[in-house]
């Protein structure tokens, strides 16, 4: 079977789509896409024997029945820079094949994020590992932005110092702070990359990796545009539900209690809820 060509993902290519301050996201390669995944379906089909129609139920019932080797056809390969901390929070998903540029070998460039003034919020009082919605007033924003800029100038300050005094840069590197750019190129199949967006589009997530994700999502549904239609249905805008809420969940529909109390019944609705607003 001859190779599958998106032109609109081959008119993208290498093209940067900007991220925060200084990041970008830019596809490098790709491999597969809608076609692909229908090809991988029906391997006993050529290509245009099926309708259009046929071939976005057919991937959107693969999705929604947790078929998803057809997804494995189709691979994406980005070139990505982000604030190390971004990177870290980035690595924790395995599924992935990576090259990151290594300070052992380069000089790192004089490049750190610093947010911006609507995003400097306090801490969130109900969730642990979050900040406010609401941004701090901005002469505390200004001030706060102030001294993230000095100790970076600081610390890129002693890295230059101590390269220029013959220092390893494998050890002239080791008080960079977290806001450093890095770069890596990225490369992870359609199926993965879907789980990835999931918990990264998730309004829990940090916000500067959603920033990264809403882009990386934007390109995939340009190699791929009806999987990501299929994911936004089904993965992203959909709910999953235990044996004894979708019992409650019938009662509700035939216009009876719904059979849960308490905290069970909190986290029931906020499902609902968060079906209906994703």
């Amino acid at each position: 079977m001859a190779r599958c060509i998106v032109p609109e993902a081959d008119a993208i290519l290498d093209r940067e789509f900007p991220v925060l301050d200084k990041g970008f996201v830019r596809l490098v390669d790709y491999m597969g896409g809608d076609e692909r995944i229908v090809q991988a379906a029906r391997v006993s089909y050529g290509a245009g024997t099926k309708s259009y129609r046929q071939d976005k139920g057919l991937i959107s019932y693969l999705l929604r029945n947790e078929h998803t080797s057809p997804f494995e056809q189709v691979v994406l390969t980005f070139h990505v820079k982000m604030p190390i901390f971004v990177a870290r929070q980035w690595i924790r998903h395995r599924t992935a094949r990576l090259n990151e540029i290594s300070g052992r070998y380069s000089i790192m460039k004089d490049e750190f994020y610093v947010p911006a003034m609507e995003d400097v919020s306090g801490q969130s009082e109900n969730n642990k590992q979050g900040r406010q919605e609401e941004p701090l007033p901005p002469d505390t924003a200004e001030r706060i932005r102030a001294i993230l800029t000095e100790g970076q100038k600081r610390a890129y300050g002693e890295y230059s110092d101590l390269i220029e005094e013959g220092v390893a840069r494998e050890l002239a590197r080791v008080n960079l702070p977290l806001s450093l750019y890095t770069e890596w190129y990225w490369q992870m199949d359609l199926h993965n990359l879907f789980h990835f967006l999931k918990l990264r589009l998730d309004p829990h997530a940090q916000r500067e990796i959603r920033l990264y994700a809403e882009v990386v999502l934007s390109i995939a549904e340009i190699v791929a545009p009806i999987a990501c239609e299929a994911f936004r249905s089904h993965i992203f805008g959909s709910a999953r539900f235990s044996a004894l809420e979708l019992e409650a969940l019938r009662r509700m529909v035939r216009g009876e209690d719904h059979g849960l109390e308490g905290r069970a019944a909190e986290l029931f609705l906020s499902k609902l809820e968060k079906g209906s607003e994703v």
